[in-house]
């Protein structure tokens, strides 16, 4: 039986679900609407969607499933309005949104009228934003977080689930207000340290002009999130103000005592600072491993240890070509004393840098020199 789902938002994360559940076995249908024509014309034209509502209100009647794709604060809003339409009973509504304390408790509207609300956050994003980045694949190995009430019926879920399978993407059940604090630990807190390292340089490059070039190194990677949609990040940080604060004074006492370490000056206790930390992070998963996506958005990146000479980039890319693997981005590192390899090529997807270090290492030039 043929299902319908009403898709509200069609930029990059709408767009991407559209395409995703199209490509399924399913039967379905999708109406969608974004506030902006030109891009739910675009949708529609890629066949994203099947159909382009002429409101929110009538996508959503008659849906058997909502997927509010929409930034949180506007999701909350169309929520409480949806409170009032004529929706199937049946219906399961869920989002997309980051941060899912206030969504769940903006959802109460809709559960008091008997409606099923299963807050949804899929962990994965680009480099682009709007629905001409949309790709099918977007979901594929990262985690795709389900916020269901404690309350809420299983089969619902199952149905929401297999709705997703699509996606490819890992689906886990989580409380909201655990996610919520597991995203601001490797996610939403990371970004602010990011912004406030760009902000300590921005500080002092009046005084050292030459310290952004090199910054063009390490520490460019280390903030690379910070150059996220300030929006987005504006919203965020709002929506999980509280997680953020506890985050910020647990960083703010760890860096006293890291203070008081380089005070004190003890070789053997600084040692141990750096070790420890670099036996945990290397117990971390790594997407050489198959690792799932995880919170951050990342580009996964090639180091390679290249000889100065004329066309060997565009040898590098050629190799590639010839083995139709895309990338999103190339530069030479200029800075390099933590960073390996003077050539950095970066992929949009594990599988795609995995296939170009196999392709690069069987060109005997690189073989010995690519992280």
């Amino acid at each position: 039986m043929k299902r319908h789902v009403a898709i509200i938002g069609l930029g990059l994360i709408g767009g991407s679900l559209g395409l995703a559940l199209k490509r399924g076995d399913q039967d379905i249908h999708i109406t969608g609407f974004d506030r902006s024509y030109a891009t739910a014309d675009e949708a529609y034209r890629r066949g994203i969607i099947d159909t382009v509502a002429s409101s929110v209100k009538s996508a959503c009647e008659g849906a058997d499933f909502i997927i509010f794709a929409t930034p949180v604060n506007t999701t909350v809003i169309l929520m409480e309005e949806a409170s009032g339409w004529e929706l199937k009973q049946d219906v399961i509504i869920t989002d997309t949104g980051s941060t899912k304390n206030p969504i769940m408790t903006a959802a109460s509207c809709l559960i008091d009228k008997g409606y099923t609300f299963i807050g949804g956050h899929p962990m994965a994003g680009s480099h682009k934003s709007g629905v001409a980045a949309a790709k099918g694949h977007l979901f594929e190995n990262a985690y795709y977080i389900l916020t269901p009430m404690e309350s809420e019926n299983v089969e619902h879920v199952e149905k929401l689930t297999n709705l997703l399978t699509p996606t490819k993407g890992k689906v886990v059940v989580l409380d909201a207000s655990e996610h919520d604090r597991m995203t601001a630990i490797v996610s939403h807190f990371p970004h602010i340290v990011a912004s406030s390292l760009v902000g300590r340089l921005a500080d002092q490059e009046e005084g050292q002009p030459f310290v952004k070039k090199l910054a063009a190194g390490g520490f460019r990677d280390l903030t690379r999130i910070a150059s996220a949609d300030p929006t987005m990040w504006r919203d965020i940080t709002i929506q999980n103000r509280q997680e953020l604060l506890e985050q910020l004074d647990g960083w703010l006492l760890e860096m006293n005592n890291v203070r008081e370490m380089i005070l004190k000056n003890d070789s053997d206790q600084i040692f141990g600072f750096f070790d420890n930390a670099k036996k945990f992070r290397d117990r971390l998963p790594s997407t050489y491993e198959g690792a799932v996506q995880g919170a951050l958005y990342m580009t996964f990146d090639l180091h390679i240890d290249i000889p100065d000479h004329p066309g060997v980039i565009s040898e590098i890319t050629k190799i590639l070509a010839l083995e139709e693997i895309s990338l999103t981005n190339i530069r030479i590192v200029e800075t390099r004393t933590d960073v390996y390899g003077i050539l950095v090529v970066s992929f949009q997807t594990a599988e795609d840098r995995k296939a170009a270090r196999l392709a690069l290492s069987k060109a005997t030039d690189y073989s010995m020199h690519i992280l």
